[in-house]
């Protein structure tokens, strides 16, 4: 097969990254995606944009094999220094390509997975509608017994406490989840900091990403006398209270890892 001739397109982020960084985002993905990895003959993953160092890609590739072991991971930058310097940690399943937003890939082959974690900072808010769309053409179509392909896009701190992200099928975005580290919470409106760019600058009065984390945070001043049993108890007791006018789409299993997943159409920004 012909691999895709593209110029990359994109910018080259700062190249931030640290081991064990995307585990929380990681962990989500092999528990609700990997059905449909499994259901796939070879499976294919990108991480774009992994970064200075490939630790993100190389730890992808081990999270997911334990569930879906066929999976093969495909190490995407736009920064040709990286991919060089990331080519010694190739091997069996994991490989490093130069690319950007087209995915390079060669056809016809299309990713089951797309990670793009902590990619979209540096654009535009007006951009990512066309990155998005971009990147959800690229995945394998939905099909009989399948929904396609994922796009998990969003935003973590340097250490991996706190993440927000959109998943998305080829269809489009299909849900927002919020991750942490529950020891380091004080309120959940903490995450607001790591909201994806296409929910940044909307958590204003008026939008609902904003009306979300207010009732979070009124559900989390509730369930104050749970936090005697410890903060995962209070937690669960705060997005269960939430669950009465959000349509939250996870249930107490995933809750107990410190995560709610909303639908997407709840949380879009206003037109």
């Amino acid at each position: 097969m012909k691999a895709r001739a593209a110029t990359p397109v994109g910018t080259a982020t700062r190249g931030t990254t640290n081991p064990n960084r995307l585990r929380r985002m990681d962990r989500w993905i092999a528990t609700t995606h990997g059905a449909e990895l499994r259901r796939s003959d070879a499976p294919v993953a990108v991480d774009l944009g992994y970064g200075a160092a490939p630790w993100t890609a190389v730890e992808l590739l081990h999270r997911l094999r334990a569930t879906a072991p066929c999976t093969r991971v495909v190490g995407v930058e736009i920064d040709p220094a990286r991919v060089t310097a990331a080519k010694p940690y190739e091997r069996e399943g994991l490989e490093f390509r130069h690319g950007g937003f087209e995915i390079p890939l060669p056809e016809p082959e299309r990713p089951s997975l797309i990670r793009a974690a902590n990619v979209l900072r540096q654009y535009e808010e007006a951009e990512v509608a066309e990155v998005w769309a971009r990147l959800c053409a690229r995945l394998a179509p939905a099909g009989a017994g399948s929904r396609g392909g994922l796009l998990v896009e969003g935003t973590c701190d340097e250490i991996g406490r706190r993440h927000v992200w959109v998943a998305l099928g080829p269809e489009g975005p299909r849900t927002v989840t919020f991750a942490t580290r529950l020891g380091s919470l004080d309120r959940p409106s903490d995450l607001a900091e790591r909201l994806p760019k296409a929910l940044i600058h909307r958590n204003v009065p008026g939008e609902p990403v904003h009306a979300f984390l207010r009732d979070f945070d009124r559900a989390w001043a509730a369930a104050a006398p749970y936090a005697s049993y410890g903060a995962r108890q209070r937690w669960i007791r705060a997005v269960r209270d939430l669950t009465a006018d959000w349509p939250v789409t996870d249930g107490a299993a995933r809750w107990r890892q410190g995560e709610v997943t909303v639908r997407w159409e709840a949380l879009a920004p206003r037109a």
